[in-house]
């Protein structure tokens, strides 16, 4: 069994350990990646509703008169207009376009911000917008060790959540809350964000906490989900979860060695906001010149699993590599994602396992769609 006492924890990782949670490194954390199993709790999200642990994400907020400004100039979508309340779904590039990483940026008052990335590119996040930083109308606080983040996915999450004790006095605020949004709460230890958003693409709520206030919410979110079947999920049913949606993943449908365009995420790109962003005219350049890549979705013909950087083969020769590959709990089939060259040839397409070419078609997106309204993840 490997040593996994070195690694960091969230305030549920004891519950995690007493309660039969399978136990992993992710990006550096302590994190149960099953409890039930996969296809029981990936069922219980889509048909009934499930708890997520994602207190290993990473939370930076942003203040100041010149806040708006500064992040509008760092990520690919329009931020800078947004109303208080509204997140948007967004990405920070290198000079030459390459993604640092997807987050969700928060406008959560006139001149507070909150930017959320992914728990792997969280220190290097941190130094990127730190190395930005203007010399004066913006400060930068990283709260990402003192926040927990619980995620409430399914069919009745909007069900539990109205159960919540603290959360008593805010119904009409979940009433009128729309996909994307956010709003702020005096919780029990200090201040709640309250998020209707998920990665699911189920209708879900996030809850970013004080770490204080994590584990009584996380058992008194399961007590009082009894009766509709809430069970705590794991880090490989979040993964099939978003794979049916055809959510990107970082670390497999994004990455440094390819541009938000060829990741399909060109949706949240503005080529023509006022304010310029890093990476934006090598992002010009490439859509003028043809995006040399994209993201197709891949049914497999032939017996196997396609795992991530398999090669796709199209008559034989190769022209790309699978991002994400697994059998669709809810669909029932072997499916892929893949990274392949544009204006593939009207030739057969084989993705390569184990030494064998097993053929595959290209499939339409999503392979199932997403239960939100408005959901911005689910454009293409």
């Amino acid at each position: 069994m490997n040593d996994l006492s070195h690694l960091k924890t969230t305030p549920l990782t004891e519950w995690h350990v007493a309660n039969g949670g399978k136990m992993v490194e992710y990006a550096g954390y302590r994190m149960p990646v099953q409890y039930a199993g996969t296809l029981a709790e990936h069922e219980c999200v889509r048909e009934r509703v499930g708890l997520f642990d994602i207190t290993h994400m990473g939370e930076i907020l942003v203040t100041g008169s010149g806040a708006a400004d500064w992040l509008e100039s760092l990520v690919t979508n329009r931020v800078r207009k947004i109303d208080p309340g509204k997140v948007v779904y967004n990405a920070m590039c290198r000079e030459d376009g390459g993604v640092l990483d997807d987050m969700l940026v928060y406008r959560l008052a006139d001149e507070e911000w909150m930017v959320v990335c992914n728990a792997a590119n969280h220190e290097k996040i941190v130094g990127w917008m730190k190395s930005k930083l203007p010399a004066e109308g913006v400060v930068m606080n990283d709260v990402s060790f003192e926040t927990a983040l619980i995620a409430i996915q399914g069919p009745s999450a909007g069900t539990l959540i109205r159960r919540l004790a603290q959360l008593e006095g805010c119904i009409a605020d979940l009433d009128g809350l729309e996909f994307y949004h956010a709003f702020c709460h005096d919780g029990g230890a200090g201040r709640w964000i309250v998020s209707r958003t998920g990665y699911t693409g189920e209708h879900g709520y996030e809850l970013y906490l004080p770490n204080g206030d994590a584990l009584a919410v996380w058992e008194e979110l399961l007590e009082k989900g009894a009766d509709l079947g809430v069970q705590p999920i794991g880090l490989a049913a979040r993964d099939t979860l978003r794979f049916e949606v055809c959510y990107c993943l970082y670390g497999h449908e994004l990455g440094e060695d390819r541009t938000p365009l060829e990741a399909g995420i060109g949706w949240a790109v503005k080529l023509k906001k006022k304010i310029g962003f890093v990476g934006q005219e090598a992002l010009v350049a490439q859509k003028a010149a043809g995006v040399p890549r994209r993201i197709i979705c891949i049914e497999m013909d032939g017996r196997g699993i396609a795992r991530q950087d398999a090669p796709v083969l199209c008559g034989g020769n190769p022209v790309g590599m699978v991002t994400s590959g697994t059998f669709s709990p809810t669909l029932k089939k072997a499916l892929a994602l893949a990274l392949v060259d544009s204006g593939l040839p009207e030739e057969p397409l084989a993705i390569e396992i184990r030494g064998k070419s097993v053929e595959c078609h290209e499939t339409t997106f999503p392979f199932l769609s997403a239960r939100t309204k408005g959901d911005p993840l689910a454009e293409r």
